[in-house]
C-alpha cells in the first residue's frame, strides 16, 4: 500500500509540474499584439430602421478574412462620434477574428456639432449629454442586436452568416462607456432598475464613471460578467465634467471575478479615440494604443473565446508588459 501512495503521489507530482509548464509556455506563446492583416479588414455601411422608436441607427461592420460566423464586438462612440470613429481598435479586433459593428446614436453623434457654427459646438454637445439620449442609446444596442439576428439568417446579405450571436461584447468610450455599462450590469436609483441585455458576455468600457447620482456599490455591485475598465491619470472631460476621481471610483465598486482595470500614466480623455479633441495638453503616447488593442484583444480571446491562454496573459505578468512606467494594472 505504501508503494502505491508513493508511485501516486510521484505521478501526480509529475502532472502537475508538467500542467504548470504547458500553462507557462501557453502565456508566453500567446501574442495579442499580433494584429493579423489589417489591410485585409473591410467594413459596410448600414442603417437600422427602428418602427417602434421611428429611429434609424447608422451602424459601420468591419469583418476580416474569416468566413464562419465570429464573435460579435459593440462599440458605443462617445458624445460626437460616429461609426466612422474608433478604426483604431475595430480594425485589430476585426483582424484577430471578430465581427466589430460601431453604432452611431442619432441625437448624440457627430451631427450635433457639424451642423451648429463653431462657436455654438460646445453648447450643443452639453444638452445632447440628457436622460433622453442615454436612454436611447441603451435601447439602440438591444434593436443592433435583433436586427443583427435577422440579418445573420440571410446567406445574400453582408453580415449573412458571418455572425456568431452567442458571443457578444460590448464596449464603448466616454458617453459610450456610459452605454456599456448600463447593458452590461449597471443599476439605476433606488429601485435598481435594469437595462441589462443578457446577450451581453464581456464588456470594455473606456472612460467610465459612476453615476452623478446614487450609490456606486448599489449600481455596480451585481455586475456579473467579466468587465474591463480603462481610463487614464489626466482622462477628464469639459463636457459633463466628469473628473478622473469618478473614473477611478468604478473599480473598487465592482465584485470581484473577472474584473480588471487599466489605468494609463498621463492619458488624457482623448487617448481612447482616434483623433484629437478639444482641450488636449499634451502629445499623444503612441504607447497607448498599443497597449489598448493589446490588452483588450486579450480580454475579448479569454472571455468571447475562452481562450485559456489569453486569461493567462492578463492575470500574469502579460498584461504588465505591454504596459510603461506609471501605467497601472488591477486584476479581482
Amino acid at each position: 500500500m505504501f508503494r502505491n501512495r508513493t508511485w501516486f503521489r510521484l505521478l501526480a507530482s509529475v502532472f502537475l509540474t508538467a500542467a504548470g509548464a504547458l500553462s507557462a509556455w501557453a502565456e508566453e506563446s500567446y501574442d495579442p499584439t499580433r494584429t493579423g492583416d489589417l489591410e485585409q479588414v473591410s467594413f459596410t455601411d448600414l442603417k437600422i430602421a427602428d418602427a417602434a422608436r421611428q429611429r434609424e441607427v447608422p451602424i459601420r461592420v468591419y469583418l476580416g478574412t474569416q468566413t464562419t460566423p465570429s464573435p460579435v464586438i459593440l462599440f458605443s462612440p462617445g458624445l460626437g462620434g460616429s461609426r466612422e470613429f474608433y478604426g483604431y481598435v475595430a480594425k485589430p479586433w476585426a483582424a484577430r477574428g471578430y465581427s466589430v459593428v460601431v453604432l452611431q446614436h442619432p441625437g448624440s453623434d457627430s451631427d450635433v456639432w457639424q451642423q451648429v457654427r463653431p462657436a455654438d459646438r460646445a453648447t450643443a454637445l452639453r444638452q445632447a449629454v440628457n436622460p433622453q439620449n442615454f436612454l436611447l442609446r441603451a435601447q439602440d444596442v438591444s434593436v443592433v442586436l435583433d436586427q443583427l439576428q435577422a440579418w445573420s439568417q440571410i446567406p445574400r446579405h453582408a453580415v449573412g452568416q458571418r455572425l456568431d450571436l452567442g458571443r457578444v461584447g460590448m464596449s464603448g468610450h466616454s458617453f459610450g462607456a456610459v452605454t456599456t455599462q448600463s447593458v452590461s450590469g449597471e443599476r439605476f436609483g433606488r429601485a435598481a432598475k435594469s437595462l441589462t441585455d443578457a446577450r451581453i458576455k464581456a464588456a470594455i468600457a473606456m472612460s467610465p464613471s459612476v453615476p452623478r447620482q446614487g450609490d456606486a456599490k448599489l449600481a455596480f455591485g451585481d455586475v456579473k460578467i467579466p468587465w474591463l475598465l480603462m481610463t487614464g491619470t489626466k482622462d477628464d472631460s469639459p463636457i459633463g465634467n466628469v473628473d478622473v476621481a469618478s473614473r477611478l471610483a468604478v473599480f473598487p465598486t465592482l465584485p470581484p471575478g473577472e474584473k480588471y482595470e487599466l489605468v494609463l500614466n498621463n492619458a488624457e480623455h482623448s487617448a481612447f479615440s482616434d483623433r484629437a479633441l478639444a482641450g488636449d495638453r499634451s502629445t499623444r503616447n503612441p504607447n497607448h494604443h498599443k497597449a489598448i488593442i493589446a490588452i483588450s484583444t486579450a480580454f475579448w480571446d479569454a472571455y468571447l473565446k475562452e481562450d485559456a491562454a489569453a486569461k493567462a496573459w492578463l492575470d500574469g505578468a502579460g498584461a504588465k508588459s505591454a504596459l510603461e512606467s506609471g501605467d497601472r494594472w488591477q486584476v479581482k
